[in-house]
């Protein structure tokens, strides 16, 4: 089946890396594992980040000519028509302008994965791109939820009960290399986020201020990422010192080495949906120490693949990440039982699968 794809927040050639990008090229890859010949449909940015009314006047007009220019070329050329639209990433700050009428027009299954809703966008400067997502999930045949937080929000809005599709987050895990062996004098933790305002300093700040309270013990921190607040994070980290090595960014294959190398993943997730790093560490074999925050409790099981704190408690955290640098045998079993997880139900074959039943169940009931 062809499969027209699209990301209103970041397409998946975007030139700067994020989870959201990674994403998106997994869902690409899963499709076409699931036996489909998906395709960018369009590389639009739908994203408005400060809440322009007329900046959202203005995409929404552009879309409608995109629209209008992909229908076009589509009925000119009708084998290379795509026989399902499949949106990754729709929220108020990134609405699908596309999708639902193209979908309408063709008369083609309209597919969203990893959609958010909250009703207190009704009013202010998102409105108008609000209303667009609630059109988009209104008429969408199946949303494809990664983050269970986002059940209630969205579910509520489908016209048929039957089109949440819970999907846990995925990666390929073949690409993590076996992890070294655990080093029980001195654990090697690492934390990898990009340096950004906003959620993610706020992450680094209760890590430091987490891990300024352990320096009787003996452990090192290696963090994995850059960007615009490194001078923030920096300065937030200073009170550990010399433990810390700065990595930058790195490449996928670069982290996966890295995260092979180290004991124990640390970060505090403030408002994270569920943490791609979080789950690459898993397939690495890491125990993960993170702030049970959005959808992280549907990767990390508390207990059993990690531990999970309330958000934002830094001495929390602190008394979390002690107890498992004491204890290099909970880190292991934790470690084993993660990458175990992972591979049975994060891993890319598992999701290729998973679509491929999807999209042959929509094909059943538009057939009905």
């Amino acid at each position: 089946m062809r499969v027209a794809f699209y990301a209103p927040l970041k397409p998946p050639g975007h030139p700067i890396p994020s989870g959201d990008r990674r994403i998106a090229r997994l869902f690409l890859e899963a499709l076409r594992r699931a036996g489909h010949q998906p395709f960018v449909a369009s590389r639009l940015r739908s994203f408005d980040n400060q809440g322009v009314a007329g900046h959202q006047a203005g995409l929404a007009a552009l879309a409608q000519r995109t629209t209008e220019r992909l229908l076009r070329q589509w009925r000119s050329t009708p084998e290379h028509a795509p026989e399902l639209w499949f949106t990754y990433h729709l929220y108020y700050k990134a609405p699908d302008w596309l999708g639902p009428a193209v979908s309408a027009a063709l008369g083609i299954p309209y597919v969203i994965a990893e959609a958010s809703y909250a009703a207190k966008r009704a009013s202010g400067a998102w409105a108008s791109a609000h209303r667009a997502v609630e059109r988009a999930l209104r008429q969408a045949d199946a949303v494809i939820g990664l983050n269970s937080a986002d059940r209630e929000g969205v579910a509520s809005l489908l016209r048929d009960p039957r089109g949440w599709f819970a999907l846990p987050p995925f990666l390929d895990a073949a690409a993590y290399p076996v992890r070294q062996p655990y080093s029980s004098e001195s654990p090697r933790l690492i934390a990898v986020a990009m340096m950004r305002p906003g959620d993610k300093l706020a992450s680094y700040r209760v890590l430091g201020a987490a891990l300024a309270q352990l320096l009787d013990l003996p452990w090192s921190l290696e963090i994995v990422g850059d960007g615009p607040a490194r001078g923030e994070i920096e300065q937030a980290l200073a009170p550990i010192g010399t433990r810390i090595t700065y990595r930058g960014a790195l490449d996928d294959a670069a982290v996966a080495d890295a995260l092979a190398n180290a004991d124990l993943c640390v970060w505090p997730a403030i408002n994270e949906a569920f943490g791609m790093a979080l789950l690459e560490a898993q397939a690495a074999g890491l125990p993960v120490i993170a702030g049970a925050s959005g959808g992280v409790g549907d990767i990390v099981v508390s207990g059993v693949t990690g531990l999970l704190v309330p958000v934002g408690d830094a001495d929390a955290f602190a008394a979390t990440t002690r107890r498992l640098i004491i204890d290099p045998a909970a880190r292991t079993a934790m470690g084993i039982a993660a990458q175990q997880k992972v591979r049975r139900e994060h891993d890319l074959p598992v999701a290729a699968a998973r679509l491929a039943g999807l999209i042959d169940s929509l094909g059943r009931r538009r057939a009905a």
